[in-house]
């Protein structure tokens, strides 16, 4: 497209008047802007390329440091059950060193009651790989737990005693700061010793950040369900019915304590229940 067709397009596009020099200084100063443009972009391909090169780099030196022939699919896991209540756990996959959202997935725990990290990585480990055979899904290089020989131990369990999978499992172990600090390998836990300013390094924390920050996430959203549920139930007159009514109605707790006991007639609720709804909800956290 020459300069005045670009400039039409331009213009019927932004719904402006758009000149184009012919000659000149302003001329120039457009070559230059464009010049300009060309070499940032090219600079801006160029670092995607270099970072695109690294982290699959990245996940390719971890393999060999690992002992595979191949690291592409790698599947982390981790546990949320802060206080004790709601306990989940969460999935995320990195491909060629990035995450792949959309294969991300969440658990809540069916099998175990109170914090119980061995237990409850058993039961996400079967139900996924279950899953996994049964869907004939794609099959990890490396499956990552939280954790050390407990969790690693728990997982090769069901994988190859259960479920006939032998998928290499990993640990990763915190330091006191929460940081992530060492890679365990195998049930026997063995370390690897990685440095840790190295890209593979950088890589582990990037899953194990990324998967903890998914099961908290997930976690807080069912414990602020259950809060709702509880505060609700506590209600003379609030069955399981009304509940779903009012939920689906006001959208939230928080919609619920804004209202005026007006608001509640529409759903056939008097003003006496109206009342005691929203003196029960009057010291709830504003969060919810």
């Amino acid at each position: 497209v020459d300069a005045a067709g670009g400039a039409a397009a331009l213009q019927e596009w932004l719904g402006i008047k758009v000149l184009v020099p012919q000659r000149g200084l302003k001329k120039q100063m457009v070559g230059m802007a464009c010049q300009n443009g060309r070499v940032a972009l090219d600079e801006k391909f160029r670092l995607i390329e270099r970072d695109e090169e690294r982290t699959s780099g990245a996940a390719s030196s971890l393999g060999q440091s690992l002992g595979l022939e191949s690291l592409s699919r790698i599947e982390a896991f981790d546990n949320s059950n802060i206080q004790g209540t709601n306990p989940v756990s969460a999935m995320v996959v990195f491909i060629d060193g990035k995450p792949a959202r959309k294969e991300y997935r969440k658990y809540k725990v069916r099998s175990v009651q109170g914090p119980d990290d061995y237990e409850t990585m058993r039961e996400v480990i079967r139900r996924r790989y279950e899953r996994v055979l049964k869907e004939n899904l794609p099959q990890p290089d490396l499956i990552v737990v939280d954790g050390g020989k407990g969790q690693i131990s728990s997982a090769i369990d069901i994988l190859q005693n259960e479920l006939g999978l032998y998928i290499p499992v990993c640990g990763l172990v915190k330091d006191d700061k929460h940081r992530t600090a060492q890679l365990l390998v195998g049930d026997s836990a063995e370390p690897v010793q990685l440095a840790r300013d190295s890209q593979e390094f950088y890589l582990l924390q990037r899953i194990q950040d990324e998967v903890h920050r998914f099961a908290i996430t997930f976690h807080r959203e069912q414990r602020g369900k259950s809060m709702v549920t509880s505060k609700l139930d506590s209600i003379p007159g609030i069955g399981d019915k009304r509940r779903k009514l009012l939920l689906k109605h006001f959208g939230s707790l928080k919609k619920i304590k804004e209202a005026s006991i007006e608001d509640f007639r529409p759903l056939s609720i008097g003003d006496k229940l109206a009342a005691q709804i929203l003196n029960a909800l009057k010291d709830e956290e504003p969060s919810l």
